[in-house]
């Protein structure tokens, strides 16, 4: 089993900046993929950022790009999401998740029923 625990929600005002960060604990590995997404209030939950096992290979959904950065650090065991230019619409509770299968196709990782472990969500509230 693998506990992935985020942090770093709060509420900031639009244009501000947030990092979030995912610790993992138990039968960690570092060749799972790592991914974030996000679920609005009455909103499906949709995919946000991923990165491969090395960091060498991060993915995007078309709304974060250029605002967003996923990382990893695999001797800590930790994800991060840098969120900057922030908008009300990127308002949401968002999750880290790790799959131990990839593909390496933006498809795989975009789709949350591969992930094999979540955690339990952070809030991001945007508003003014």
């Amino acid at each position: 089993q693998v506990q992935l625990v985020e942090s770093g929600g709060g509420l900031v005002q639009p244009g501000g900046s947030l990092r979030l960060s995912c610790a993992a604990s138990g039968r960690t590995s570092s060749t799972y993929v790592m991914g974030w997404f996000r679920q609005a209030p009455g909103k499906e939950r949709e995919f946000v950022a991923a990165i491969d096992w090395s960091g060498g290979r991060t993915y995007y959904a078309e709304s974060v790009k250029g605002r967003f950065t996923i990382s990893r650090n695999n001797a800590e065991n930790t994800v991060s999401l840098q969120m900057n230019s922030l908008k009300p619409e990127d308002t949401a509770v968002y999750y880290c998740a790790a799959a131990r299968g990839y593909t390496g196709t933006y498809f795989y990782v975009r789709t949350g029923d591969n992930y094999d472990y979540w955690g339990q969500g952070t809030q991001v509230t945007v508003s003014s």
